[in-house]
């Protein structure tokens, strides 16, 4: 797999796939992108409707760069809520672009979590690592199509698009997630197509149109 780095428009870094001709972030800022998506109307959406719930527990489509899994981490410690995060990804990054990776360099107010980037990457893969005081983390080399899923809150559906990856949109895989998600569960994407909405709405979530990180008008969330 080629990958290239890349710097976005908030100074973030992200990889161009050249398979694909397909960028892993956003490249108006794949850090804003991130905290817009998957921490603001994944995460920090979840705990408004579940303030007592704890651990909470995490699946991710797509460990790529280890930006959203880094994000939850600074999150889950703090918000001193234990969260237990299941990634998967079929292709992971070799040390030599990871290693290159800036997001501890973005926000100085979470510069002391830098470290941990790197450490999700080095973690196996596989088997079940304690990260933190208050991560535990799964990650496997599989794909969405094999894994076995255990009960989740929130899911992070960060696949590539579906006009390059159309195989990771089908609406039996999210099936597929929808029964292993618990009542109350929610589901976020930068996708906003309308065959998502179609198919999410047809198996039974509540499917909501949000506003999309810079440069994107829309998002989708939708909630079990």
């Amino acid at each position: 797999m080629a990958v290239k780095l890349i710097t976005t428009e908030d100074g973030s870094h992200s990889l161009y796939h050249d398979e694909l001709k397909e960028t892993y972030h956003s490249f108006h800022g794949a850090f804003k992108e991130s905290i817009h998506v998957f921490m603001l109307y994944g995460l920090d959406s979840w705990l408004m409707q579940n303030p007592n719930k704890k651990p909470i527990r995490v699946f991710e489509v797509g460990f790529g760069t280890g930006l959203n899994a880094w994000l939850s981490l600074v999150w889950a410690e703090q918000n001193k809520i234990p969260m237990l995060y299941h990634t998967i990804e079929p292709f992971p990054l070799e040390e030599e672009i990871y290693s290159q990776l800036n997001y501890g360099d973005i926000d100085s107010g979470i510069f002391h979590y830098k470290p941990y980037l790197q450490k999700l990457h080095r973690a196996p893969w596989d088997e079940g690592t304690v990260m933190s005081e208050y991560f535990n983390m799964k990650k496997e080399k599989t794909t969405l199509q094999d894994v076995q899923l255990y009960l989740m809150d929130v899911v992070f559906y960060d696949a590539f698009a579906p006009k390059k990856q159309p195989d990771l949109w089908e609406k039996h895989l999210f099936e597929k997630i929808y029964q292993m998600m618990r009542p109350g569960a929610v589901l976020t994407t930068y996708c906003a197509t309308g065959q998502l909405r179609r198919d999410l709405a047809e198996i039974g979530f509540q499917v909501e149109k949000q506003p999309g990180p810079p440069g994107k008008k829309e998002m989708t969330r939708a909630w079990k």
